[in-house]
């Protein structure tokens, strides 16, 4: 049945998912040999993770490159073909003002080179995706992360928004750019699409919360898109949010006050990936999208398992001490995304885990750097951002805490083996 029929047919969103996401999966060579170059790694190793498009040059392969691999889209999907693979994940992640609120991930293309994206990165993507040779291999894009939520909430009047994201909303870069990424790929029968909707630590209030939604609405049908586009969203991409936070709900109260006056919680509606995902699912389809869309949760670094993992509830002696004493999330603040230190592999990969969640995915491949613990010249256009840095003090997006960011790091998409024997360790599920 093609993706198409089962769109139009009475939606069977748990059938279509299960189809999806269970036939086998691809394993990146290139992040399977760094990992089992690892002690321990080999634990790990056959784990499916997603291929990231992060510049032009990736769609043909980076053999100079100091991150990510010489495999280019046609090299991985042939790959794939080889291993008799049910599925491949690629992250489509090149925007014309990339990032415009952090630095450590900035892209190679200035708010202003739409034409560029479309006809030098979108174009040739789509076009050997739609190769019939790759017919029988079900393509899994996530598209554009970080991207569409920093209209919302890192423009002008918002705490920490930045001239890069007044423009790129203004000149409808990430819009356009997105509605035509979603038209193009989403023409071809055996992609699939899902947008990135940040998480739950950065969207979770209800001013953040429907406007998100809306625009994501919005790009959905720009440039000559249509909602069928979109087979559904990912939550968590490359952060560390816990998935379920066993010890304290969002509605418990302590001494006759909410969890949601804590700190930690800070009015947010939400405590953990897993409820967020599930609720916005529902907002989504409320704004307009398809009833059977699913959500994806990036589970490759939320694990926080190892010897520091709670036990149980924190002290009732306030909000506070319940929370902080009882979470899994060990971050100095939830804002905090690079490189943490602490963190654990979580979830493995695997389909329908949870009612309205299409899989737990690896997005992020565990080991890859999320940007560079100081300033490292390089061509790929990465640039150094403070958070980082283990030494900086924060900001107002990170309520002035300290970084959290482990040192020595080298810069996003390079392999960080430090990091990845961490991640190990604290694995939870344990491995």
């Amino acid at each position: 049945e093609s993706r198409r029929a089962s769109r139009t047919a009475t939606p069977i969103h748990g059938q279509r998912s299960r189809h999806l996401w269970v036939t086998g999966q691809y394993v990146n060579p290139e992040w399977k040999a760094k990992a089992d170059a690892e002690p321990g790694g080999s634990r790990v190793s056959n784990n499916p993770t997603a291929v990231w498009l992060d510049r032009i040059a990736a769609i043909n392969g980076t053999p100079n490159s100091s991150s990510n691999g010489a495999f280019g889209v046609r090299d991985h999907l042939d790959e794939a073909l080889r291993q008799g693979a049910g599925y491949i994940q690629f992250v489509i992640y090149n925007l014309p003002g990339r990032d415009c609120s952090a630095l450590a991930s900035n892209g190679e293309l200035g708010p202003d080179e739409l034409p560029r994206y479309k006809s030098e990165y979108i174009d040739p993507i789509a076009a050997i995706q739609s190769d019939s040779k790759y017919r029988n291999i079900r393509i899994i894009n996530v598209v554009e992360i970080d991207s569409l939520p920093n209209l919302v909430t890192n423009t002008s009047g918002q705490a920490g928004g930045t001239v890069m994201c007044d423009t790129v909303k203004a000149n409808g870069a990430y819009v356009n750019g997105v509605g035509y990424a979603l038209a193009k790929l989403g023409a071809i029968g055996n992609v699939y699409n899902y947008i990135d909707a940040g998480h739950h630590g950065w969207l979770g209030w209800d001013s953040n919360f429907g406007p998100t939604a809306d625009i994501l609405k919005t790009a959905a049908v720009a440039s000559g898109s249509t909602v069928n586009n979109v087979h559904g969203f990912i939550t968590n991409t490359a952060n560390y949010s816990a998935l379920v936070e066993p010890y304290f709900k969002v509605t418990d109260n302590v001494n006759g006050q909410t969890v949601r006056q804590s700190k930690w919680v800070d009015w947010n509606y939400y405590v953990d990936e897993l409820s967020f995902a599930q609720a916005f699912r529902t907002k989504l389809i409320s704004v307009g999208f398809n009833s059977n869309i699913g959500m994806l949760i990036d589970t490759s670094r939320n694990g926080w398992g190892g010897a520091n993992r709670p036990t149980g509830p924190g002290a009732t002696t306030s909000v506070d001490t319940y929370v902080n004493g009882g979470r899994i999330d060990r971050r100095a603040h939830a804002g905090n995304w690079c490189n943490q230190a602490g963190a654990g592999l979580g979830e493995r990969p695997r389909a329908n885990p949870a009612t309205g969640i299409d899989a737990y995915v690896w997005v992020k491949p565990p080991g890859e750097s999320d940007g560079s613990s100081s300033e490292i010249p390089n061509n790929e256009g990465k640039g150094f951002d403070r958070m980082c840095d283990p030494t900086y003090g924060g900001n107002a997006r990170n309520g002035n805490n300290p970084t959290g960011a482990l040192p020595n790091a080298p810069i996003s998409g390079a392999w960080f083996s430090a990091q990845f024997r961490e991640l190990m360790q604290n694995a939870y599920p344990a491995l």
